[in-house]
């Protein structure tokens, strides 16, 4: 898998653009109550620079070695500074309690049962208090083909993601269609799902 991904990001332009994810910019209220982040599957880096710039402290992980560096230079560029974290996070060990936010944009790389190793992980490493904000395809993404993976175990529904975070408190839940733009990666109409879960303080 990760050379999946270092082919995929060599290249001077970034994959999925430089310019941080739609749902992640709209939810700048819970995001600037936070003063730490983990971005997970970060890619190159536009989630977790964007987090950067609004004054979090940021860890950054990804499995491709070539996306990580190209995160660290957009933070460069940008000023900003990140902990960029080469890791697979199959068997990743997750700390405890660590972050106030855990991003998750687009992760939709696993099969289910490390899907399954990974949201427990997650939630393992908020805090108490914390919020998880994660958006992904829904199945009907596969008509579209506009960008994510072609296997239907790999995409989320409403009541698989009910399911996964019963022990958080769901404070927003939105499946729906819309037009994005993420560099070549992501672009047109795409079926989305939109989730903020808090964990129990």
């Amino acid at each position: 898998m990760p050379d999946f991904w270092d082919e995929r990001f060599a290249t001077e332009a970034y994959v999925f653009g430089e310019a941080p994810n739609a749902f992640l910019v709209s939810q700048q209220g819970i995001v600037g109550r936070c003063r730490t982040a983990l971005a997970v599957a970060d890619g190159e880096g536009r989630n977790g620079v964007w987090l950067a710039e609004q004054g979090l402290a940021v860890t950054s992980l990804d499995a491709s070695a070539v996306g990580i560096a190209k995160a660290e230079a957009l933070a460069a560029r940008r000023g900003v500074t990140l902990e960029a974290r080469l890791v697979d996070l199959a068997g990743y060990s997750w700390p405890e309690a660590a972050y106030d936010l855990i991003v998750a944009i687009f992760i939709q790389f696993a099969d289910p049962p490390l899907r399954a190793e990974i949201f427990a992980g997650m939630k393992q490493a908020l805090k108490p208090g914390g919020r998880i904000l994660l958006e992904g395809y829904r199945p009907e993404q596969l008509a579209y083909g506009t960008g994510g993976p072609r296997q239907v175990e790999k995409l989320y529904t409403r009541d698989m993601l009910e399911a996964a975070f019963a022990d958080l408190e769901i404070e927003h839940l939105s499946a729906y269609d819309a037009e994005i733009v993420e560099g070549t990666g992501h672009a047109g109409m795409s079926a989305l799902i939109d989730l903020v879960a808090r964990k129990p303080a």
